[in-house]
Parts: structure tokens; sequence; C-alpha cells
């Protein structure tokens, strides 16, 4: 099993969640803050995963949750790039939760994983760098 050659995790230490909500449900506002904002609805559910400082407390939720971003865009194309990277969560009894965008792929563990899985990522050779808020994320155009 080899290390995804060449690939650099982003490490995005805002707390984020899992929402779960009802099938064909709204998306409240408080859902599109954040680093990561995903909706995914099928039949019977609806899930978000958003950042956690405005998810109702009452809300259905699981985190909080620390994100690495595959660093992109990445070639649709590509193949094996979550299996080297998750093998050696696996190996180190990490839980992940995993998304994808059109031009990257997203692993999220648990806040208080998150430094295992990152000590087990380089320990493979594979580089973890803390990622640099983006002049949206910082609320500037």
């Amino acid at each position: 099993m080899t290390a995804p050659e060449g690939h650099v995790l982003l490490r995005y230490d805002e707390p984020l969640t899992v929402v779960r909500l009802g099938p064909g449900a709204d998306i409240p506002a408080w859902a599109s803050s954040g680093t990561l904002f995903s909706v995914t609805a099928t039949a019977i559910e609806t899930s978000l995963v958003c950042g956690a400082a405005g998810v109702p407390r009452k809300a259905r939720q699981h985190g909080p949750l620390t994100a690495f971003a595959v660093e992109g865009p990445l070639d649709l194309g590509l193949t094996g790039v979550l299996h080297g990277l998750l093998a050696p969560l696996a190996e180190a009894e990490v839980p992940v939760l995993t998304l994808a965008t059109f031009d990257t792929d997203w692993i999220l563990v648990a806040a208080g994983h998150a430094d295992r899985a990152a000590e087990a990522w380089r320990r493979r050779g594979i580089e973890v760098r803390q990622a640099t808020p983006s002049k949206s994320s910082e609320g500037q155009e």
C-alpha cells in the first residue's frame, strides 16, 4: 500500500458538525457559514456538514469535527487517493467521514482525534499543513 504520491492535506481547525434533518427539509440559514458547507439529501434524510458555531443545541448532530482537504484541484479520473489516505487512519483506529467536491476530497475526523490522524499521515510520508483561510472565509471580498 503506498501513500498518495505528491498529495498534501490541508487542516482546517474550525469546529464542524454533521446535522441530520428530515427528508426534504429546508436548509436553515445557520448552516451556510463556515469553512465547509455540504448538503446530502436522500429519500429518508437530509444531512448537513457545517460550522458548529451556529447550530442550535436541539438539532440532532455529531461533532465537533476537524476537516482535512486534499490540496487540489484533483483530476476526477484519479484512483486510489482516498484509499491511500484512509488506510493509515484505519490502522490508527480513527473514525472518519468523507466528502467529495468537484475539486477535491475532504476527510473529517472527531476533533479529539485530529492530531492522531495528522501523525498517522505524517508517519506514512503524507504532508499535513495548516490551511490558510481564504479571503471569502474571512469576510473579505
